[in-house]
């Protein structure tokens, strides 16, 4: 359950080649048989329409709040479509709307005075950030003279396993276990010896794993003059005053200046794109001159960015705490009601999930919840070990009790089905 890009064994292969190798064609057959790639023609709250015509409920969209179908952000988008069109198209750099600015102001507000910058993905947000802090030269976080270590946690998101080729350039990558404290130790030690700065890449709320300590982890990379950069955007929205996520909660609302956090707006925050947070008094304006996605790229489009200081505004207001209750009733709910533990089972995470130990289990159990009317995400490598599959279930504020009890008694009834399920 690593979800991330599997390396190859032998110098004469690439990642990409070896993931052709060992992907089978369970998820066409998967797609072919309407489980998961599905085109979806009309929505009301969780019950979608599909092309074929049938509904279901969905348990597979990140927006943990429901925030997408906010009556504010719904008017913000056709107000700022009226008023600019569809799109801005232009690097920040040449122009922005006013939205921008809006956008990055609330967003401080939220991170308690920290400095945002919005990007238009967190994957944007990675490429643009990482390059200028391994090159040493990225203002208020200086790197030791021999340079960094990049220091990639086996759980880390696929957006930042992918960057390793990039992030070589700028010093040695080397993959590690947070979970092995010993190994993680070792590793920091011979930085320090090394005269190397650390820098190590997290999620906050794995997207198929666990929570990471990341305050903890946080005051062990100062130990090293190290820096932690944590992709938390699944945790963004969730919990945390303000929604400022799981990260920044775990932080106690405070940013270490040895800490970056890079956020989704796409997923519970109820918008589009991405964006980092820097400690109070950071050089944004540096981020623009010099980060590749910010130069090269386009802007979110226009609605989206309306739709996401609507959405930031009801962050900041006394909106977002129930928003945040009514997940969690519903995530307690569903642990509570299905029989045998699964992934994330008690953990403040929106996130759940049954592992197979071999596809086909997994694709009958994925077209049996199907037939009765509910949708979930059937994942095979590269997202779950090779030959093996999961069943991704994503809770929202937005389902109801009664949606939610469904879904329990099919996973229940699939569960008492499949022998050597997890």
């Amino acid at each position: 359950m690593n979800n991330q890009p599997h390396l190859p064994s032998c110098s004469t292969s690439n990642w990409m080649d070896v993931r052709r190798q060992r992907t089978s064609g369970v998820l066409d057959s998967a797609v072919a048989e309407g489980l998961t790639g599905f085109e979806v023609v009309a929505r009301n709250g969780k019950q979608l329409t599909l092309l074929d015509g049938t509904t279901c409920t969905e348990f597979v969209s990140c927006s943990y709040l429901g925030l997408e179908n906010h009556p504010a952000l719904v008017l913000a988008a056709q107000v700022a479509l009226e008023r600019f069109g569809v799109h801005l198209s232009a690097s920040r750099g040449a122009m922005s709307p006013v939205y921008l600015r809006q956008l990055e102001q609330l967003l401080g507000d939220i991170y308690g005075g920290c400095s945002v910058t919005v990007f238009s993905s967190t994957s944007n947000a990675h490429l643009g950030v990482l390059p200028l802090l391994g090159s040493g030269g990225m203002d208020g976080y200086p790197t030791r003279e021999g340079g960094v270590m990049w220091l990639v946690d086996r759980t880390a998101h696929a957006s930042m396993q992918v960057l390793r080729g990039v992030l070589a350039q700028f010093g040695t990558v080397r993959r590690v276990d947070v979970a092995d404290s010993d190994g993680l130790d070792e590793v920091l030690a011979c930085c320090d010896r090394e005269r190397l700065s650390p820098v190590l890449l997290i999620d906050g709320v794995g997207s198929m794993s666990g929570l990471l300590p990341v305050a903890e982890l946080a005051q062990r990379l100062q130990r090293y003059n190290g820096f932690l950069y944590v992709d938390d955007a699944h945790g963004i929205s969730i919990t945390g005053r303000y929604g400022a996520g799981y990260a920044f909660e775990n932080l106690g609302h405070r940013l270490p200046g040895n800490t970056l956090v890079a956020g989704s707006l796409s997923k519970a925050f109820g918008g589009a794109g991405g964006f980092i947070v820097l400690k109070p008094g950071a050089n944004a304006g540096q981020l623009r001159a010099l980060a590749n996605p910010l130069v090269f790229g386009h802007s979110i489009p226009l609605p989206l960015q309306a739709a996401n200081v609507a959405a930031a505004q009801i962050h900041l207001s006394s909106e977002i705490q129930p928003l945040q209750q009514a997940l969690w009733h519903n995530v307690r709910r569903l642990d509570e009601r299905v029989g045998q533990e699964m992934m994330n089972a008690g953990l403040r995470a929106p996130i759940r999930g049954v592992l197979f130990d071999n596809e086909r289990q997994g694709t009958l159990a994925a077209s049996a919840l199907r037939a009765s009317g509910l949708v979930v995400f059937p994942v095979f490598y590269p997202i779950v070990e090779s030959g093996k599959a999961m069943l991704r279930c994503a809770l929202s504020a937005a389902h109801s009790a009664e949606q939610v009890d469904e879904l329990a008694r099919k996973l229940n009834l699939q569960l008492s089905r499949t022998p050597g399920q997890r």
